[in-house]
C-alpha cells in the first residue's frame, strides 16, 4: 500500500487518491505511524487536492517533520492557499531546508517578490539550516523573472561562498540569468566554473549566448558538446534565426533530420519562423510535408507558426487554409491569421476575422489589438479605429507599447496628426517605434518643421533612430525643400549613427533634389551611388524632369525605368505628360504604341468619401452614382465662382490632342472632384469633408481644392497614396511641395493607403469603376489595355488594382 500511495503519479486524478485513501482506512485506522498519512498528503499534494491532503495531516496525532514538509507541498500549489501556508509554516516545531524551500517557491511563484526576499533573508538569517542547491535556484529563477541582475549578483555571492558554484544544477540558472540579462561574458564566467556539465548545462548556455548575439560562440560550443539532444538542435535552430541568419537555422534542420534526431513542435516553430523570415516558400512547403508526415498537423503551436510562415511568403490562401483546418485555436492563432492579413493589404479580412474570434469568446491580447487597429490605420478608418482606442482605455490595453503605438500610427495615418501627438504626450513610456510613428506622421503630413523638431527632441531624449525614423526625415525634408538640412542628416545617418543606407534612402535623396529642381545633382548623386536606384527612383527623377521640362535627364531616366521594370507605366505617362506638354503629339502615340506592343497595363483611380456609415466610391467621369446629377450641378456652380476667383485649369495634365472644352470637361469630373462635391452636398457644414484617392492628388485637383475650400469655407482632408493635403481657407498644408511623385518603403509598406477596393467596415456603394475605351468597358480589378487617344483616362487617373461590386456590413 506505501508503495502505490508513493508511485502516484504527478497530477493525477484525485479520485484514485481517495480510492487509495478509503482503503488504507479500512485495512489501518488509525494509523500506527506517521510513514502512510505522509505518503497520503503527497499523494494528494500531487493530485492537486490541498483540502484532502490537510484532513489527512489532521488525523495525524504526533506529525513529524516530514508530515508538515508534505502539508506545506500541498499547500505551495496555488496563490489562493498562501494565507494557509504561511500559518503551517510558522506552526512548525522546527524546520529543515525543505521546510523553507517550500514556502521560497510559493511565494516566488504566487507573492510579489519582495515576500520571496523577506523569507530568503529570514533564512539566512536561521542558524539551524542552510540554503540547499534548490534555494539558489529558486531565488535565482525570480532573479531572472523579476528582480534582475543585481539581486541575481548578490546570489552568486552567496553561491560562491557556499562552494556550491560548481554544481551543475546552481550553475544553469546562473548562466541563465546573466544571459538573460545580456551580461555575456559573466554567463561565460559562470558556465566555465561548472564541474561536470550535462547537456542541460550546454544547452543553457548556447542558449544564452545566442540570446546575446554570439553566434559564433554558441556555435563553436555547439560543436564541442559531448552529446547533443533535440533541445539542443532546436536552440541553434531558434537562435540563428532570431538573430536574422535564416539560412543557417534551415541548413541546421536539414543536419538535425540527417543525424536522426527527434523533431518536436518547437523545432517545427523555429525552422518555420526562420522559411518565413527569408520569404522561402518551397522550403516551407517541404518542411509543411514533413508536418503532414509526422502527424504535426493539428498541433496548435505548429499551425499557428505555419500560418505566420506562408503570411510571410505572401501566401494568405494558404495560410487562410491552414488557419481554417485548425481543429484548435488560441489567441496566437487568432493573432497570426490577423498578422498576416494585414502584412499581406487583407486589412478588410483582418476586421473580419477579429469579429469572428470575440464571436468564439476568445479574448484579444496586446498584440492582437495593436494588429486590428493597424488594419484600421491601413484603411484610414478612423471611426472603426477610434472605437478600438476605447476598448484599449477599457481594457487596460492601452499601457502596453504595442497597442499605444499602434493607435499613435492610426490617428498619423489618417489625418489626425494633433490626436497622435496628443497620445503620445500621455505615454509614460516610449520607445524608437514610438517616436518614429510620430515623426513619420507629421512628415507624411508635409509639417517639415514639426518632422524636424521632433526628430531632435528624440536625439536629445537619447534615444537611438532606426533606417524607417531617417525615411521619414528625409521625406519632410524633400517636401520642405530643405536640401542642405536633408544632406546633412544623410551624412549623419552614416557616420554618427551607423545606419547602412537602404534603397529607399537614396530614393529619398533623389527625391530632395529632385522637387528642389536640382536635376544635375540628382544625377550626379545617382552616379556616385553604390547600387543602381530601384524602379521608384527612376520614377522619382523622371517625374521631377517632367515638371521642369527636362527632357534630356529624363530620357535618360526613364530609359533606366523601363530596363529596370519594363512594365511598369510610369515611364510611359511621365514621358508623354512632358511630350505632350510641348505639343510632340507624335512622340505621345509613339508611346502609346510601345505601351499596346509591351503590354503595359494602366489602370484607373479612384476616390473615396465616408457618408452615414457608408462609403461611395467615385472614378474619373463617375456618373453612375444614384445622387449624380446633384453632384454635377453642384461641380458647375463651384467652377463658375472658381472662375471668378481666379482659377485657371491647368491643361498640362491632359495627354489628349482634344480642344480645350473638352480638356476642361475631363479635368471638371476627377474623381476627387466628384468625391468633393458629394461631400459639400450631404456633409453637414461645420464638419470636414475627409476624402481618400488611391493614387496621388494631380495638379489641378490641388489647386481647384484650394479655391473649393476657400469658396466653400469647409476643411477639405485629402490623403492620396504619398500623403495627407488639409486645405483650408484657400491654402494646402502642404504648402504646394508636393508635385513630385515620391513612392519609398515607408509610404508603401507605413503610409501608402493602397485601398483594395473598399473601406472594411463599411457596407460600400460601388459607383461605376469602368474606363471607357475604344475596346469597350473593363471592371477597374482586371487591367485595362491601351488606350486610343480617345479615352478618357489621363495622367492622374492611373492606379492600382481596385475590387468591385462588394458589400460589408459594419464591423464595429
Amino acid at each position: 500500500m506505501p508503495l502505490l500511495l508513493c508511485i502516484f503519479p504527478a497530477r493525477g486524478p484525485d479520485l484514485q487518491a481517495r480510492r487509495l485513501h478509503c482503503r488504507v482506512l479500512k485495512a489501518l485506522s488509525p494509523f500506527p505511524s506517521p510513514f502512510l498519512p505522509n505518503a497520503l498528503i503527497s499523494a494528494y499534494a500531487r493530485a492537486l487536492s490541498p483540502a484532502y491532503a490537510r484532513r489527512v495531516f489532521d488525523q495525524i496525532p504526533h506529525p513529524n517533520l516530514h508530515s508538515w514538509n508534505a502539508l506545506l507541498s500541498a499547500l505551495s500549489r496555488s496563490s489562493a492557499l498562501l494565507p494557509a501556508l504561511s500559518a503551517a509554516f510558522l506552526s512548525m516545531p522546527s524546520r529543515d531546508a525543505v521546510s523553507w524551500n517550500s514556502l521560497l517557491s510559493a511565494l516566488a511563484a504566487h507573492a510579489p517578490p519582495s515576500s520571496a526576499v523577506a523569507a530568503f533573508s529570514a533564512m539566512s538569517r536561521d542558524s539551524t539550516v542552510a540554503p540547499s542547491r534548490v534555494t539558489f535556484s529558486t531565488m535565482l529563477v525570480l532573479s531572472t523573472s523579476r528582480l534582475g541582475p543585481r539581486f541575481g549578483r548578490q546570489i552568486h555571492c552567496r553561491i560562491l561562498r557556499s562552494g556550491l558554484a560548481s554544481c551543475v544544477f546552481v550553475a544553469s540558472p546562473l548562466v541563465d540569468m546573466y544571459s538573460k540579462s545580456g551580461l555575456a561574458d559573466e554567463a561565460k564566467r559562470a558556465f566555465d566554473e561548472i564541474g561536470e556539465r550535462n547537456v542541460v548545462a550546454y544547452n543553457t548556455m548556447i542558449t544564452g549566448l545566442l540570446r546575446c548575439g554570439a553566434v559564433g560562440d554558441a556555435k563553436q560550443l555547439f560543436d564541442e558538446m559531448p552529446e547533443r539532444d533535440s533541445v539542443s538542435w532546436t536552440a541553434v535552430v531558434a537562435g540563428l534565426a532570431q538573430n536574422g541568419l535564416e539560412s543557417e537555422a534551415v541548413d541546421v534542420f536539414g543536419r538535425m533530420r540527417a543525424a536522426g534526431v527527434g523533431i518536436d513542435q518547437y523545432t517545427f516553430g523555429s525552422v518555420l519562423a526562420a522559411c518565413g523570415g527569408l520569404s522561402a516558400l518551397d522550403r516551407g512547403k517541404q518542411i509543411h510535408a514533413y508536418i503532414i508526415r509526422t502527424h504535426y498537423q493539428d498541433n496548435i503551436f505548429v499551425g499557428s507558426a505555419l500560418v505566420d510562415m506562408y503570411s510571410k511568403c505572401r501566401c494568405v490562401g494558404p495560410a487562410e487554409s491552414v488557419f481554417r483546418k485548425m481543429p484548435r485555436k488560441n489567441i496566437v492563432s487568432w493573432t497570426a491569421m490577423l498578422v498576416g492579413y494585414g502584412q499581406n493589404g487583407c486589412n478588410e479580412e483582418a476586421l473580419r476575422t477579429f469579429c469572428e474570434m470575440e464571436h468564439n469568446g476568445i479574448e484579444p491580447d496586446d498584440f492582437t489589438l495593436g494588429s486590428v487597429i493597424s488594419s484600421c490605420a491601413n484603411l484610414a478608418s478612423l471611426e472603426e479605429g477610434t472605437q478600438f482606442h476605447c476598448r484599449a482605455l477599457v481594457s487596460g490595453l492601452i499601457s502596453y507599447l504595442t497597442v499605444s503605438n499602434a493607435i499613435v500610427t492610426l490617428y498619423g495615418k489618417c489625418g489626425s496628426i494633433e490626436d497622435s501627438h496628443r497620445l503620445f504626450d500621455d505615454m509614460r513610456i516610449r520607445d524608437q517605434v514610438s517616436w518614429t510613428a510620430l515623426v513619420s506622421g507629421y512628415a507624411q503630413f508635409g509639417k517639415a518643421k514639426e518632422t524636424v523638431e521632433l526628430f531632435e527632441d528624440m536625439l536629445a531624449n537619447n534615444v537611438k533612430p532606426d533606417g524607417v525614423t531617417f525615411i521619414g526625415v528625409l521625406s519632410a525634408c524633400s517636401r520642405a525643400g530643405l536640401v542642405e538640412k536633408g544632406r546633412s542628416y544623410f551624412d549623419s545617418m552614416v557616420k554618427d549613427h551607423g545606419i547602412v543606407p537602404i534603397t529607399d534612402h537614396y530614393t529619398c535623396m533623389i527625391d530632395l533634389f529632385s522637387r528642389a529642381g536640382r536635376l544635375n545633382e540628382a544625377e550626379e548623386f545617382i552616379k556616385g551611388m553604390p547600387c543602381q536606384p530601384d524602379a521608384i527612383g527612376w520614377a522619382t527623377l523622371l517625374s521631377s524632369c517632367r515638371l521642369r521640362g527636362n527632357i534630356e535627364i529624363g530620357k535618360w531616366a526613364a530609359e533606366n525605368l523601363l530596363e529596370t521594370d519594363p512594365q511598369n507605366p510610369a515611364s510611359y505617362v511621365l514621358l508623354s505628360s512632358m511630350y505632350a506638354a510641348k505639343g510632340q503629339w507624335d512622340e505621345v502615340s509613339r508611346l502609346r504604341r510601345g505601351m499596346r506592343d509591351r503590354r503595359v497595363k494602366k489602370e484607373p483611380g479612384c476616390s473615396w468619401i465616408k457618408y452615414k456609415n457608408e462609403v461611395h466610391i467615385f472614378s474619373a467621369d463617375d456618373q453612375s452614382h444614384p445622387y449624380s446629377k446633384r453632384i454635377l450641378e453642384e461641380l458647375d456652380k463651384l467652377m463658375d465662382k472658381m472662375i471668378e476667383e481666379g482659377y485657371k485649369p491647368d491643361m498640362s495634365s491632359v495627354l489628349h490632342d482634344v480642344g480645350e472644352a473638352e480638356k476642361i470637361q475631363m479635368l471638371g469630373h476627377h474623381s476627387e472632384k466628384l468625391a468633393i462635391a458629394f461631400g459639400l452636398v450631404f456633409i453637414p457644414k461645420g464638419m470636414p469633408i475627409r476624402v481618400v484617392k488611391n493614387l496621388r492628388v494631380c495638379g489641378d485637383c490641388h489647386n481647384a481644392t484650394k479655391f473649393i475650400s476657400k469658396i466653400s469655407g469647409r476643411d477639405i482632408l485629402v490623403r492620396d497614396s504619398v500623403r495627407f493635403h488639409k486645405f483650408s481657407n484657400g491654402e494646402c498644408s502642404c504648402g504646394d511641395f508636393w508635385q513630385v511623385i515620391h513612392v519609398d518603403l515607408l509610404e508603401l509598406c507605413v503610409f501608402c493607403i493602397m485601398i483594395q477596393g473598399h473601406f472594411g467596415s463599411c457596407r460600400l456603394e460601388r459607383s461605376n469603376l469602368m474606363a471607357r475605351t475604344s475596346e469597350g468597358p473593363e471592371l477597374g480589378s482586371q487591367a485595362l489595355s491601351s488606350k486610343s487617344q480617345g479615352s478618357n483616362i489621363d495622367i492622374e487617373e492611373v492606379a492600382v488594382p481596385m475590387k468591385v461590386g462588394e458589400t460589408f456590413e459594419c464591423l464595429v
